[in-house]
Parts: structure tokens; sequence; C-alpha cells
């Protein structure tokens, strides 16, 4: 684990303090120790009180994620290895994938084009073809 906190993005890294940890026994395979050892991680981060992140960012992230927080904050869930190291390598690797992805960019808006002259050609050549191919499976016209 890196220490001084939890890297989002290039500009954005989250202090080791405003992460909070908690650990349970994982349901799942693990041996003799499943029943004793508290190897799955819950990671919760505040994020609608959290100074670390910028005004717009955090904006743009409550809006995204507004179906998984819960007064703000934001909870990952990580259980899939047998040693709480593991799960907790895979729960910081998940909060900061799922912030990276809310706080992204809008992408461009499109700007609507027109069809070009020889696209438009082509669909006509392409339903009259089709209209003949339909023409001969009528009558035969005496």
């Amino acid at each position: 684990m890196p220490e001084g906190g939890l890297r989002v993005r290039e500009s954005l890294v989250l202090p080791e303090r405003e992460l909070h940890w908690r650990f349970s026994r994982a349901s799942g395979p693990g041996g003799q120790g499943v029943n004793t050892t508290d190897s799955r991680v819950e990671l919760s981060f505040d994020l609608a009180r959290s100074p670390a992140v910028p005004e717009p960012m955090r904006e743009r992230a409550l809006n995204r994620l507004a179906n998984r927080l819960v007064d703000g904050v934001l909870t990952v869930v990580a259980s899939e290895h047998r040693s709480q190291l593991r799960n907790r390598d895979a729960a910081r690797e998940r909060l900061a994938a799922t912030l990276r992805s809310a706080m992204a960019a809008d992408p461009p808006k499109r700007r609507p084009t027109r069809p070009t002259a020889g696209s438009k050609r082509r669909r006509l050549d392409a339903k009259s073809r089709r209209g003949a191919i339909k023409r001969l499976r009528g009558r035969p016209e005496e």
C-alpha cells in the first residue's frame, strides 16, 4: 500500500485519514481459517464532505454515483481473496477506479452531420435493386 494516500488521478490523491476501513468474516473458500480471520474488507470514503476533492469533480461524482451513495459516503467491498491484505489492495483499486470513472469529463457533444451525396445514391440504388427482386416474385404477366 502506498503511503500518503490513494491516487485517483494525476491531480487527485485522497489522504489516508479520509479512508475508513471495516473488516469482517468473508464467506467462501478459506479452509480452517475461514471462521476466524476477518478477510472481508469494506472501504468507505465520504465524497460529499471531503476537502481533498475539488468542487467541480465532487459535483460530477455526486451526480453520477447518486444511486451508490449513502449520505454522501461511497463504500466498496472486496472479499474475493483469502487474505485481508490482498482484499485491502483490491478495495483500494476498486474505489480509485469508481471515482476515476465518475469524475471523468463528459465526452464532447456529437455534431449532427448530413448524409453525403454518394451515400444517398447508394441507398436509392439498393432500394431499387431490392424492389426489382421483389417484382420478380409476383405472378408472371401474360
